[in-house]
């Protein structure tokens, strides 16, 4: 990410590392796999990744990679990010999805709130904003301008860490009309997190927990009546985009949630491809004649077809994070709901690709000792499973997203 203006005449904070570059924050995600994959087991019994590890990840830059670097981050591209999100779920992916879902949302705020919000929320440097999209609870108009929110919100992934919580709440509606929604942001003091994650199928450790909140007074500069991230329109400009300068604090949202989904899709079938890999090397066919199962021509096409789907899965998500940087680039105009939807497609069947590579290829072929309570591929397996059930990704997605996309035809 490449701010557009001139830096020269703000008195910019300064980077707690001014030397780190993108590459080397992937690199460090990267070099942090292998201990990732020995402390899966440790992380879901706790129900999210460890002090050290998320201590570890502020010292790597990783909760400033989508800060503003007016506010002290570092403002690297929203590839960055991505890449970083889906090299952390390939070695864990409780871990990743826990740090992706929680460090993205710097990007909304960025994107979408004012300068007088930004000072605010960006205030601590580390940004890690759990939040959900589905409304919830309720907000009314408080005594002295701002909003009392009320309400309980479950699957809140970053949870554990987070500096603020990003949510909808719904307004009463005026005259018999139904409630609208609310979008807002409140720091950690407003909130409090539930003990109440780990018990599903997959992702037990990704710090998924319901948040909640009572009488919390929400400022007006926090919130914004009426709007919804996933609905968001940049066609106008953003608040973002004017202050930073920058175009990809002016793209479309919606499109960046499917990015960010379908990254963990495809870092989760990198690791469950990483693990097959292990087990073609480790293991002998179970007939004779006994040989290495690399060496098989049956295992070597399965091994390959996965290899490739997988492969192009990862190709086409990086593509549309490309498509995604152009539309940004190019103005506000060009941020239109069908460009934002014409990538969510792309990132649904990128992500399907990942899901048929494991369920054609890698999981039949395997076998149930692969499978077995604590081997890696029965834990990704898990997690994939659990992927799957994702509201964003296996429901709305392929129905109302894809609705609107062919809607938009007839304009």
């Amino acid at each position: 990410m490449t701010a557009n203006m001139n830096t020269a005449e703000l008195d910019l904070p300064p980077l707690p590392e001014p030397g780190l570059t993108p590459a080397r924050v992937i690199a460090r995600a990267e070099a942090m796999v292998p201990e990732l994959i020995e402390r899966q087991a440790e992380v879901e019994e706790r129900g999210f990744y460890a002090e050290d590890i998320h201590e570890r990840f502020a010292r790597n830059g990783f909760y400033r990679i989508l800060v503003p670097r007016r506010y002290g981050g570092y403002e690297f591209a929203v590839e960055t990010f991505l890449r970083v999100s889906m090299t952390l779920v390939r070695g864990c992916s409780s871990t990743g999805w826990m740090y992706s879902l929680g460090a993205s949302h710097a990007l909304m705020a960025a994107t979408m709130f004012d300068e007088r919000a930004q000072a605010e929320l960006f205030s601590g440097g580390d940004f890690v904003c759990p939040s959900t999209a589905v409304p919830s609870g309720s907000a009314v108009p408080a005594a002295g301008g701002g909003w009392t929110v009320n309400g309980t919100w479950s699957y809140c992934s970053g949870a554990p860490y987070g500096t603020h919580f990003m949510a909808h709440a719904l307004m009463p509606g005026e005259g018999g009309s139904p409630p609208s929604t609310l979008l807002f942001v409140a720091p950690r003091r407003q909130w409090a997190r539930l003990d109440d994650w780990g018990q599903l199928l997959g992702l037990r450790g990704s710090g998924s927990h319901s948040i909640t909140m009572e009488n919390s007074h929400i400022p007006d500069h926090l919130a914004q009546p009426g709007v919804r991230i996933v609905e968001h329109d940049a066609t106008s400009g953003t608040p973002g985009r004017t202050l930073h300068g920058n175009p990809e604090y002016g793209g479309t949202l919606h499109a960046f949630i499917s990015l960010l989904n379908c990254s963990m899709a495809v870092g989760m079938a990198r690791g469950a491809l990483d693990a097959y890999e292990d087990l073609l090397r480790d293991r002998t066919t179970l007939a004779p004649p006994m040989v290495p199962r690399y060496q098989d021509p049956d295992y070597q096409l399965w091994y390959s077809d996965a290899f490739g789907m997988i492969g192009t899965a990862e190709a086409a998500l990086l593509n549309a994070i490309q498509q995604w940087h152009h539309v940004a680039a190019q103005g506000p105009a060009a941020a239109t709901r069908e460009s934002d939807l014409r990538l969510s497609a792309i990132c649904r069947q990128a992500a399907n690709l990942c899901w048929e590579a494991m369920g054609q290829y890698i999981i039949p072929t395997a076998g149930s000792s692969a499978l077995r309570h604590g081997e890696r591929l029965e834990r990704v397996w898990r997690d994939m499973s659990t992927l799957r059930t994702h509201a964003g990704l296996s429901v709305l997605l392929p129905t109302v997203a894809l609705r609107g996309l062919a809607r938009t035809l007839a304009r």
